[in-house]
């Protein structure tokens, strides 16, 4: 048996990540939550992202740091999803929480 699988559970995610499917990405993350106490998401390189994926990514980024999970990114945002990040002001406004978040970038002072 696989011992990290036991404690890290990866969603993948469709290439289409916009207000169309997010009911869907609401569901399976809100699913791996109940399943894990560590949830990586896992997004196509190609992926298109709109605001409403930011938007749903940073609510549950807020419900895993409010109930003690942890909440990751396979890989730091890059493409299309980085582009809207940028675009919607994201990226001016991270702190280092963010910026580990999205860009995997570990900031020390």
């Amino acid at each position: 048996m696989d011992t990290q699988a036991q404690y890290c559970e990866s969603i993948s995610l469709p290439d289409a990540l916009s207000i169309r499917n997010a009911s869907e990405v609401y569901t399976k993350i809100i699913n791996q939550f109940r399943d894990s106490n560590n949830v990586t998401l896992s997004l196509p390189e190609n992926a298109e992202a709109d605001l409403s994926f930011l938007q749903l990514i940073e609510a549950a980024r807020r419900q895993a740091k409010a109930t003690g999970k942890t909440f990751t990114l396979s890989a730091p945002a890059s493409g299309s999803l980085l582009r809207v990040l940028e675009r919607a002001g994201f990226t001016e406004a991270f702190d280092q929480e963010d910026k580990k978040f999205w860009l995997h970038k570990e900031v020390t002072l």
